[in-house]
């Protein structure tokens, strides 16, 4: 049955859908930018959150939130989720609810109206094949982290192929000691099934996005960062379990 649905499904993915992601990109993009420069970048956020919750409905993608509680809106964090999807964007975008900046690989910059409406609106690129100014594009955006605005970082650095949580970078965890703010773990279940990595395979699907409580990074040094890491990686992976 899944595979008729499937079939039934390609002429609307390449008729309705795509067509509706690109023009909503370019449009949300461009208002974004527009938008930066007369109001608050924290108002033009509610761009992404329109552009992330428009294509989920159109996917369809029906998307649960457990853990909501567990935010304080006036408390900054250094968020660290798992990565399945790109589709764990619109989850994170449209559903999470906190201003947060995007610490996003150099190679996002180049995608048309979404590459300069997210470094407009303060989000940080990171050149993986530069250390030192990847250590420069941290260290500068410390200075956006106040009042709430958080850090949103994909600890394993790429999707997963395989379900299975990758390996860990430190970039994360050396921001979240830097700024002493805690971490707030999340994980997302189910997009991996909407648009695997590595594929156009899309298909409808409903996705679970578990908020954990704050993890309190006092008592945590540069010495002990892999304890921090591994801490985080069981929190995440116990909601996928």
């Amino acid at each position: 049955m899944k595979k008729i649905l499937y079939i039934l499904y390609q002429p609307y993915k390449w008729l309705i859908f795509v067509p509706i992601l690109t023009l909503s990109t370019l449009f949300c993009g461009f208002v974004a930018v527009i938008l930066t420069f007369f109001i608050n970048p924290k108002t033009v956020s509610l761009m992404g959150v329109i552009w992330s919750k428009l294509n989920s409905f159109f996917t369809p993608m029906f998307v649960k939130v457990v853990g909501r509680e567990n935010i304080d809106k006036k408390q900054s964090y250094i968020i660290a989720s798992n990565h399945q999807s790109h589709f764990d964007i619109f989850v994170l975008y449209g559903w999470l609810g906190v201003d947060f900046k995007w610490v996003m690989k150099m190679e996002l910059r180049k995608i048309p109206a979404l590459g300069i409406a997210c470094e407009k609106i303060g989000h940080i690129y990171i050149d993986r094949a530069n250390h030192a100014a990847a250590v420069a594009s941290l260290n500068a955006a410390r200075e956006k982290l106040v009042n709430g605005t958080s850090a949103l970082f994909f600890p394993e650095g790429t999707r997963s192929r395989t379900g299975e949580m990758g390996e860990y970078k430190k970039g994360a965890f050396k921001m979240a000691l830097g700024t002493n703010l805690p971490i707030l773990p999340i994980t997302i279940i189910g997009t991996r099934n909407v648009l695997p990595a590595d594929t156009l395979d899309l298909f409808p699907g409903r996705v679970k996005m578990i908020i954990h409580k704050p993890l309190d990074i006092s008592g945590y040094t540069d010495d002990t960062i892999q304890d921090l890491m591994q801490r985080t990686r069981e929190i995440i992976e116990s909601g996928l379990d």
